[in-house]
């Protein structure tokens, strides 16, 4: 049995997953700011973490608006669109399995969005995530779906990857990871060794990813696309570490993963989905035994 819970305000995002009696899974903060709080063309960022769906290209956010000038002329990457992260979503449709949230259009992108989060029935302990995106621009929209799921910085992930020339680390150096058999990990720092903070870029060879951590296992899967469907700025997968050993509790590791980069028509939508399912593992926290692992629970997992 899994619990799940969303919030209408602070951008429609998802606030926890977790097998029950188990912690939460997602990294979240509640706290960090005021979700009734209207958004508006100069808002900044607030770190209420969880998990949000942003629209892609990262260097396209601020482009094409009018309404913060410095921020368009800058051609800023940061913060994401505030009506769709943090202005307070309306409900659609609830139901005991269920939940759909829209979105104000969003006068940042042009886009408005429509969440929907749904058990799944006939799979245990998943949970599937539904995104639309409409251009309500009014003009012609080069854009992606976004799923950006933030967890603890202690997280292990893995990635199916074909070969090293599939991998893409900004800055370079910054990440450590390990690419065998087939499968790459994100290193975790030791100890005693240096923060680091970087991104990975990765077209995966099969659509999954997985993260370990605290006694469970999600794994999250999506249409696998190709290198060529997806803007070139992005990867399908992308894994955004921010961990040091020296500040235990603090640092998280997003899970991202893009659809493809589709030119909208007015009025026109797209649609994305993950579908995410949570197992208990009461191994060891080591990459072998989380290998071994993905491979016995393979065909319960749908993963290749």
């Amino acid at each position: 049995m899994v619990q799940a819970r969303a919030s209408e305000v602070a951008g429609g995002r998802l606030l926890s997953f977790a097998l029950a009696g188990k912690p939460n899974f997602l990294l979240i903060d509640e706290g960090a700011g005021d979700p009734e709080a209207p958004p508006d063309a100069h808002s900044g960022y607030i770190r209420y973490q969880g998990h949000e769906v942003w629209i892609g290209p990262q260097r396209e956010w601020w482009v094409h608006q009018h309404l913060n000038p410095a921020r368009a002329a800058a051609k800023a990457t940061w913060p994401p669109d505030p009506w769709l992260s943090l202005a307070k979503y309306t409900l659609v449709d609830q139901r005991p399995d269920e939940i759909t949230l829209d979105s104000p259009a969003s006068p940042v992108s042009g886009v408005q969005l429509r969440k929907r989060y749904a058990l799944v029935a006939g799979r245990p302990n998943s949970l599937r995530l539904d995104a639309e995106a409409t251009n309500r621009s009014g003009k012609l929209a080069g854009r992606d779906i976004w799923f950006n799921t933030r967890v603890p910085a202690h997280t292990r992930a893995y990635v199916p990857v074909a070969t090293q020339e599939d991998i893409r680390v900004e800055p370079a150096g910054a990440l450590r990871t390990t690419l065998d058999g087939g499968l790459l990990s994100l290193d975790l720092p030791a100890p005693g060794q240096a923060a680091r903070k970087g991104k990975l870029f990765v077209q995966p060879s099969h659509g999954w990813v997985a993260a370990f951590r605290d006694g469970q296992v999600l794994v999250i899967r999506f249409t696998h696309q190709p290198r060529a469907a997806i803007h070139p700025a992005q990867g399908q997968v992308e894994l955004f570490q921010d961990a040091d050993p020296a500040t235990s509790g603090k640092g998280m590791l997003e899970i991202e993963v893009h659809a493809p980069y589709i030119e909208l028509a007015p009025g026109q939508a797209m649609k994305a989905s993950e579908l995410w399912t949570i197992l208990p593992y009461d191994g060891p926290a080591t990459r072998e035994a989380h290998v071994a692992f993905l491979r016995r629970q393979a065909a319960q997992l749908g993963i290749d």
